[in-house]
């Protein structure tokens, strides 16, 4: 209707032109015979019109209700996999030993979905044995075929923004400052329950972990962790800066897996066997970690520090290093240096790194990386470290070894 108002002053505008005085009748009941079936023809064709928007507006709410329908019967639509690869070539020169040369593989698969947006199940499969902190597997034995493990079985539910229970045998939640293990191997996967926090400038991990969860055992244990750290943007980069503690309740309990990894132990008077950890870890952190570029490359420092409080001798660790570049698009390189001190009851053995200084606690020295990428997808590498073993228990013996890598991801 509204076109038809419009008309009509045209309408009276051509009734007023057709003559130069007044209008004669048949000219007049012609005009206005024209105008009467341009008024039906408009109204006819704004019905065909309307009755064309309701189907088009029927048809988009059936199109979106199935779609609809579609996501929420197709939640397998939201699974992930991935998964890498590593060979690796390592030569390692012990003073007090025989030298020894290797080439070993890792392999890991992991699944991924999410039924819904706030939840997470994953599943995770690596090659290696039942060391906690490797999951190499040297070649040989006549091509013998490899272990494959259980490596990830977790939960991840997002109760909040910001805040996520993950349970099940889970990637480690604690930051490690320039991603050195000083505390933590990265490819530990501890087990239990883990609480994170993630906010603008403030982030808090908390965890209860198992060392063994069966009470039938005589060693059953946990270990209790709690970290805070806060993040700011400075004039030339970022800083993280933080605090963490943990708990591990070891004293008086027999080795896991028959190692005690360098921590002091005790055993009966004139016996080797039987033998129990001397002291409890309840280890103190301090950490922090700038990022900044140095021309248009990254650069990043880093310093860690750690103190078992339970123990009164060879009671410290720290590490402070740096990594300048980035070995991540084709073509671009890093390098990485980074220093470490670990005494015999700083931390706990079994779980911190398992290269440098043979894996074992009670040992110094350097540590020098390098890579170059290939691809987004594939680097070679190298990690070369310069040690020195049994500093406080031992006879403070070299210890060389030099790692050749080719890494894969997908």
């Amino acid at each position: 209707m509204k076109r038809l108002f419009k008309l009509l002053p045209l309408a009276a505008l051509l009734a007023f032109q057709s003559q130069p005085g007044l209008a004669a009748d048949d000219e007049l009941q012609l005009i206005k015979k024209e105008l009467l079936s341009l008024i039906s023809r408009i109204e006819s064709l704004e019905a065909e019109n309307q009755q064309l928007r309701q189907v088009v507006s029927r048809n988009e709410e059936t199109i979106s209700q199935s779609s609809t329908k579609q996501k929420k019967s197709s939640w397998t639509d939201t699974i992930k996999l991935s998964g890498d690869l590593r060979t690796r070539h390592e030569t390692i020169e012990p003073e007090n030993g025989s030298d020894r040369e290797r080439t070993r593989v890792r392999a890991r698969l992991a699944i991924s979905a999410k039924p819904t947006d706030d939840l997470e199940v994953g599943i995770g499969l690596a090659s290696g044995g039942t060391d906690p902190v490797s999951t190499n597997q040297t070649l040989g034995s006549a091509a013998s075929t490899k272990d494959i493990r259980l490596d990830l079985a977790y939960f991840k539910w997002q109760a909040k923004p910001g805040l996520t229970l993950i349970g099940g045998k889970m990637k480690n939640v604690y930051f490690k400052p320039g991603g050195n293990p000083l505390l933590w191997d990265g490819d530990l996967r501890p087990e239990g329950m883990a609480l994170t926090y993630k906010g603008d400038n403030f982030f808090l991990n908390g965890g209860a972990h198992f060392l063994e969860s069966d009470s039938r055992r005589s060693n059953n244990a946990m270990t209790l962790g709690l970290q805070a750290g806060y993040v700011t943007s400075l004039g030339f980069g970022k800083l993280t800066a933080g605090a963490s503690y943990f708990t591990f309740d070891t004293k008086g309990e027999i080795a896991y897996l028959d190692d005690f990894a360098g921590n002091t132990f005790t055993c009966p008077a004139g016996q080797t066997t039987d033998c129990r950890f001397a002291k409890d870890f309840d280890e103190i952190e301090l950490f922090a970690q700038l990022s900044t570029s140095l021309g248009e490359k990254p650069l990043t420092l880093f310093a860690d520090y750690a103190q078992n409080q339970d123990a009164s001798d060879y009671d410290s660790a720290w590490a402070i290093g740096l990594k300048f570049g980035k070995a991540s698009s084709p073509g671009t390189w890093e390098l990485g240096y980074t220093y470490q001190d670990v005494e015999a009851d700083a931390v706990f053995g079994l779980w911190n790194d398992s290269d440098f200084g043979s894996g074992v606690t009670d040992s110094k020295g350097h540590i020098l990386k390098g890579a170059w990428a290939l691809n987004k997808k594939s680097k070679i590498g190298f990690t070369y470290f310069d040690n020195e073993v049994g500093v406080d228990l031992g006879a403070g013996d070299d210890y060389e070894r030099l790692q050749l890598d080719w890494s894969f991801k997908f």
